[in-house]
């Protein structure tokens, strides 16, 4: 138990933490309905209609056998053509799908491998789909600006013979849902040396000086990378590719780069944009999230190749980047640092999907269209990373701005198939919490307390991987979700409200960690649309640990010689097989203390650091016998 604790009681005591369920403090004011979504002259929409994968009993043997060491199988990945002839739709599906949507006045292309893209005038779309569209408006607040989308008023309906084919449809929403994962030190704190030079930092351990001016350079001192660097692994032949939901300014990498001392190819960084991008680089469409991502994961493998797929901030765009990222199969490694929390489609009035969720009877349409995804990548051997949240066990808190205590997680850091990035803290000279590197849960923000996203999804079963580790648990009881809508009047009410199963046996979260506190944190070359070029510092999150843990798989990918796809299996298996901590050079470091405002750090598994930290270089030696 660490010293958050009375910081949290004294939360709870004012009135930010509820003692029962939720307490709204600034509630996100309600969304302004403006009318009907204009359908005059050629305005045309575009939805996308995620098909489903053909023989999943099959899908999940081959994954199985793909990640077993042994197997005949094991890291025989598939190509992109070879998955589309195995477990894509059909051919007659597809043809069925574009036959059903042209009869109904649309245009219809094929969007990769499991995707539809569906065009026509407004009126088409919503006779297509049952729906009524309508504008929204959102007022400003202190924090945020005004922005406007559509929604339907009602649940979109799907003609009965095509509904067995496909997931649902997205666009008809086309809200902002996904938040970035940085967060900056409110003050930042007392450098305890006067030069970077005067305390290094140490692998495993010791005392971080200055605070909050960590570069990659000090990462891979921390984590022990160097070694892979001297044998001549920098990434040579291998991408990164990074999801995100902003655009970014190239040369602020650059120079980032070169004031690390990297030579870097200056044809190295390629961009895609999805559905048209996300617009303008800007400080409130989150630019900085996107440039740490670039900086960071390219710093650590400074001869990697990086493809950054920028889409709109909205369901349909995340959905399209990650499925083109997937579908080009280019990229080894693929992270992303956004996320909501893992029930965002039942948290407000807009009902735009056709999956029922068996929890609480409300839909996914996202959560499964994104697992058929992800299943592409694992069995392509891309190795895929996201952020497990910065709300520490409290997701919901962030997205619905609201101080809860309600236990949530992050989508899509709880997908089975998907490698949930957790955070740390390290020891910081002079000003000592712990005497060793901790998991990170300190009070930055008055309102809500920060620290790295852990727990047990209520959506997804507990994957294979995770059966057998001692220190998994089940959800908890009593876990209610309410979401406060503000009115023009001011006064918050309740809105949406969410029964979260109890003992539910879910996927854990996260599985790795690494420094993530702003407080000892790091640089970043950003060039905002307001302010200008600057270096800042004192930033964190777990929107660090992602790329950085995708850039460091590129860097074992090129050791080995071979993609190693899913993480998981492989280090959930090392710690099955006792050969995670123990030995002369241990491939993970366990965590053993601090917390994450609930679940508490301790010996092998736990929700506050997963498995621990890497060693990276022994990670590699312990993957070579793998």
């Amino acid at each position: 138990m660490n010293s958050n604790r009375p910081v949290l009681a004294a939360l709870v005591s004012a009135g930010l933490i509820g003692t029962a369920v939720t307490t709204p403090t600034s509630a996100a004011p309600k969304a302004v309905d403006t009318g009907a979504l204009a359908a005059a002259g050629n305005s045309t929409l575009t939805v996308a209609v995620p098909m489903k994968l053909r023989d999943m009993s099959q899908i999940d043997s081959l994954l199985q056998a793909i990640y077993t060491p042994g197997d005949p199988q094991f890291h025989h990945f598939l190509s992109k053509q070879e998955f589309a002839r195995r477990f894509g739709p059909s051919d007659a599906t597809v043809a069925m799908l574009t036959r059903h949507f042209q009869s109904q006045g649309l245009a219809v292309v094929r969007a990769g491998t499991g995707e539809l893209k569906v065009t026509g005038n407004v009126a088409a779309i919503q006779n297509a789909f049952g729906v009524q569209l309508h504008s929204y408006e959102v007022p400003a607040t202190a924090s945020t600006l005004s922005y406007r989308y559509h929604a339907p008023l009602g649940q979109p309906q799907l003609a009965a013979e095509i509904s067995a084919a496909v997931h649902g449809v997205l666009g008809l929403d086309s809200r902002p849902r996904f938040k970035s994962q940085a967060v900056r030190a409110s003050k930042p704190p007392v450098h305890g040396a006067s030069s970077r030079s005067q305390v290094s930092p140490q692998v495993g351990s010791g005392p971080v000086n200055p605070y909050e001016q960590l570069t990659v350079a000090d990462f891979t001192q921390i984590y022990n990378v160097t070694p892979l660097y001297q044998s001549g692994f920098k990434g040579e032949q291998r991408t990164v590719g990074i999801v995100t939901l902003a655009a970014f300014t190239p040369s602020d990498a650059f120079k980032y780069w070169d004031s690390v001392g990297l030579k870097t190819d200056p044809g190295r960084i390629k961009e895609i944009q999805i559905d048209g991008g996300s617009g303008p680089a800007s400080d409130a469409s989150g630019s900085c999230e996107t440039t740490l991502d670039v900086e960071q994961s390219g710093g650590i493998a400074p001869a990697a190749k990086i493809v950054v797929y920028e889409a709109p901030n909205s369901d349909q765009g995340w959905l399209d980047a990650f499925a083109a990222a997937v579908d080009d199969n280019v990229a080894d490694t693929l992270s992303t640092s956004w996320s909501t929390w893992e029930f965002f489609e039942s948290s407000d009035d807009s009902k735009d999907s056709s999956v029922t969720n068996p929890v609480n009877g409300r839909q996914t349409t996202m959560q499964n269209a994104l697992n058929d995804v992800l299943i592409q990548a694992a069995l392509q051997g891309q190795s895929t990373f996201a952020a497990s949240g910065d709300s520490g066990a409290y997701a919901s808190q962030f997205h619905l701005d609201i101080a809860s205590n309600t236990l949530t997680v992050e989508f899509p850091a709880a997908e089975p198939l998907i490698t949930a990035a957790g955070g740390t803290t390290l020891p910081r000279a002079l000003f000592e919490e712990f005497p060793d590197e901790a998991a990170w849960g300190m009070a930055y923000f008055f309102e809500f307390p920060f620290g790295t996203g852990g727990g047990v999804s209520s959506y997804f079963p507990r994957p294979l991987y995770q059966l057998g580790i001692p220190g998994m648990l089940n959800t908890e009881p009593g876990q209610i979700q309410i979401s406060f809508i503000r009115g023009t009047d001011g006064r918050s009410t309740p809105g949406i409200r969410i029964p979260l199963p109890a003992n539910f046996p879910g996927r854990n979260v996260p599985d790795l960690s690494l420094n993530s506190d702003p407080g000892t944190g790091y640089t970043v070359f950003y060039t905002s649309d307001v302010g200008g070029f600057e270096v800042f510092t004192g930033f964190g999150g777990t929107s660090f640990a992602s790329p950085q843990l995708s850039a460091v798989t590129s860097l074992l990918d090129q050791a080995l010689g071979r993609r190693l796809g899913l993480l998981n299996f492989s280090l959930y298996d090392l710690a099955r097989h006792n050969r995670a901590y123990g030995g002369a050079a241990p491939p993970l470091r366990d965590i053993t203390l601090g917390d994450n405002w609930h679940y508490t750090a301790q010996t092998g598994y736990d929700q506050a650091t997963g498995l621990g930290v890497p060693n990276v270089a022994n990670l590699l030696e312990a993957l070579k016998h793998w």
